[in-house]
């Protein structure tokens, strides 16, 4: 059902993943949809040629390159905010910069972006961060600096609901448990310690992540704002 026709999207971080789902999902609902990616260039253009859409390669972690970017983009409808990164291990050795960089795009980036958007964003708009049930839960060792970026989104979220809830442009974070990606496969070397405690015990697919933002991108989602979604498969039941 095209329940998005005539809606402009934009996706950060779309060539893979989660982010490559959302863009076949609204796609297929009807927005016409630009996404971005930062070194995919081989997958970028075969999902774009898949699905019809436009592909645009820009670096999350180049705050003014992202801004205006945003900018020439004009008036968005929906803003869908996928890109992220991962870096674990001891913090005692972990390369300080790596980290900084994980910060840039998992924290700054989602900030000013949804900021930037939202000056030309109309009423009724939607602004969508992809979080991490580690934001909430973080039941492994090496990953402190990660769990921090994804709090960190929690508190956007909230604050930017308040900041634009009287244009009703609605802020919400999506939080994936374990989902079967490149970033965290499947058949990887953590698979088994997370299902052992999940009550759903399988990695998510993207495609359940995209089913849920096409929801909340929807005409029906208009009452759900400043809200953390977990969809976890009971990680953090």
């Amino acid at each position: 059902m095209a329940t998005l026709n005539g809606k402009k999207a934009l996706v950060l971080g779309g060539s893979r993943g989660i982010g490559a789902a959302i863009v076949r999902r609204l796609s297929a609902d009807g927005a016409n949809t630009t996404f971005t990616y930062a070194g995919s260039a081989a997958a970028a253009q075969a999902l774009a040629s898949e699905t019809g859409t436009t592909t645009v390669q820009v670096d999350s972690s180049d705050r003014h390159a992202l801004t205006q970017f945003i900018q020439s983009q004009g008036s968005i409808d929906i803003l869908v905010i996928s890109a992220g990164t991962l870096v674990m291990g001891d913090p005692l050795e972990l390369d300080a910069d790596a980290i900084d960089h994980m910060i840039d795009v998992n924290v700054r980036a989602p900030y000013h972006a949804a900021v930037e958007a939202a000056r030309q964003m109309p009423d009724g708009g939607r602004i969508i961060v992809i979080g991490s049930v580690n934001g909430d839960r973080m039941p492994m060792a090496g990953a402190a600096a990660y769990a921090l970026s994804k709090s960190a989104v929690q508190g956007l979220v909230r604050g930017l609901a308040r900041d634009l809830g009287s244009r009703n442009i609605t802020v919400n974070n999506v939080q994936p448990g374990p989902v079967d990606t490149e970033m965290n496969p499947a058949a990887g070397p953590f698979s088994e310690f997370m299902h052992s405690f999940m009550a759903i015990k399988r990695h998510g697919r993207a495609d359940e992540i995209a089913g849920f933002v096409a929801y909340l991108a929807g005409p029906e989602a208009g009452y759900i704002t400043g809200a953390q979604h977990t969809i976890d498969g009971g990680f953090g039941a």
